[in-house]
């Protein structure tokens, strides 16, 4: 059984930054690609970034480049999301996911975590 467990949300300023982290169970972490959505209040879940088995491929939202960083741990089955110079845009409740393949498409992951808060404030 997989499950995935996220922590390191919380309450920040403006320009502050947060790593978020993703704890995962399951024999096949090594080989599976990890991904980061969110959502926020009244929207649809959105890609944030992903990353293959290896950590030698990612990919991010355009929104998020230079200014988020995922990586993975496959010796600790864990997945991270450094989060810098955070704006008040980026509140909303971040997910990780687990998927098959490199996308930005929230179906294509089919394990999901309960998600971590984070909210920013101006």
């Amino acid at each position: 059984q997989v499950q995935l467990v996220e922590s390191g949300g919380g309450l920040v300023q403006a320009g502050d930054s947060l790593r978020l982290s993703c704890a995962a169970s399951g024999r096949t972490f090594s080989s599976a690609v990890m991904g980061w959505f969110r959502q926020a209040p009244g929207k649809e879940r959105e890609f944030v970034a992903a990353i293959t088995w290896t950590g030698g491929s990612t990919t991010y939202a355009d929104s998020e480049k230079g200014r988020f960083t995922i990586s993975r741990d496959n010796a600790k089955n864990m997945v991270y999301l450094q989060m810098n110079n955070l704006k008040p845009e980026d509140t909303a409740i971040y997910y990780c996911a687990r998927g098959a393949t490199l996308s930005i498409i929230p179906t294509h992951y089919t394990f999901w975590g309960q998600g971590t808060q984070v909210t920013v404030s101006s």
